[in-house]
């Protein structure tokens, strides 16, 4: 497969992140950031999602054109556009609270469309879009970032619909990772990346692990690190490189990653209503996935 046709769609989750201390916001969201490392690695990427037609949305719509992402499947819906706000306390990133505003629904006609003429979709656990894995899996291969996700109940019922599944495991030490990843592949994943921090990362498949260790910088900020090293581990996936070689270009470019703030840049001066910020539990809580596909969407797509 070769560089220039890799196509990639990036469905689902978005937020601006608030820095609070700085009085800046970021675009990002895991699937904003994949779109975006996806098409610096050269793939035609696209993102398909919901903002609003705030400040924080044209904020994340400014960033992915002016990132080359096909932005022809952003809606913009009623409401206010996700957020997340962080703070530092004792020069340790915090996660004080979020909303989750219009970023989460159903993908439309469209959004299937252009899934099934891309060679991979990226969604993940942010997104709660899980009801509707199986059918993204009947039109093209699913990269899911299971995130921090390690109950077996849920890997089984996710993996048998993944080509990629990522982790972040940055608690994990090595035995606990690979155990992680066995279990995952027993479940039916063709692939799983874990990621683990300054102990570098791990890629495996039915036929062996390979290993890489993590490249040393001194972080500015290493929000999207872990999002870098799954796109980047998903577009030498489907080019076909060699594991090694996908895990030294993963570590490298996650590292360039944290060397500046956000999860790519583009941050604007901070311009939102906090006063609807939940905390992250009250969000978890609170947020329904998103029903699955009815009949006749097969045909549609």
């Amino acid at each position: 497969m070769s560089q220039t046709s890799l196509r990639i769609l990036a469905f689902g989750d978005n937020v601006v992140d608030c820095y609070r201390d700085r009085r800046r916001m970021f675009p990002g969201g895991n699937c904003v950031n994949h779109a975006v490392f996806a098409r610096r690695f050269g793939a035609e990427a696209a993102y398909a999602g919901a903002v609003a037609d705030d400040a924080a949305g044209r904020a994340i719509r400014d960033a992915l054109v002016a990132e080359g992402v096909e932005t022809s499947l952003l809606r913009f819906l009623p409401g206010q556009t996700a957020y997340c706000v962080i703070a530092s306390e004792g020069g340790e990133r915090v996660f004080v609270g979020a909303n989750l505003g219009v970023s989460i629904i159903a993908p439309s006609p469209a959004d299937l469309a252009w899934m099934k003429t891309a060679d991979a979709v990226h969604t993940g656990r942010s997104s709660h879009v899980d009801a509707w894995l199986a059918h993204f899996a009947s039109l093209t291969r699913v990269s899911y970032d299971f995130a921090t996700i390690r109950d077996e109940g849920r890997i089984s019922a996710i993996a048998p619909h993944c080509y990629l599944a990522g982790f972040s495991g940055g608690d994990l030490d090595r035995e606990e990772a690979l155990a992680l990843a066995a279990t995952t592949l027993r479940h039916g994943a063709t692939f799983v990346v874990i990621t683990r921090g300054g102990e570098g990362a791990l890629l495996a498949a039915r036929d062996g692990v390979h290993e890489a260790p993590a490249v040393p910088v001194r972080p500015v900020d290493t929000l999207g690190a872990g999002d870098t090293f799954i796109a980047r581990t998903l577009v030498g996936l489907l080019r076909g490189e060699a594991p090694a070689a996908i895990l030294r270009e993963a570590a490298e470019a996650a590292a360039r990653t944290c060397l500046s703030p956000g999860a790519f840049g583009h941050g604007v001066p901070m311009s939102l209503d906090l006063s609807t910020m939940l905390t992250i539990d009250e969000i978890y809580a609170s947020t329904q996935p998103v029903p699955g596909p009815r009949a006749g969407h097969a045909a549609t797509a």
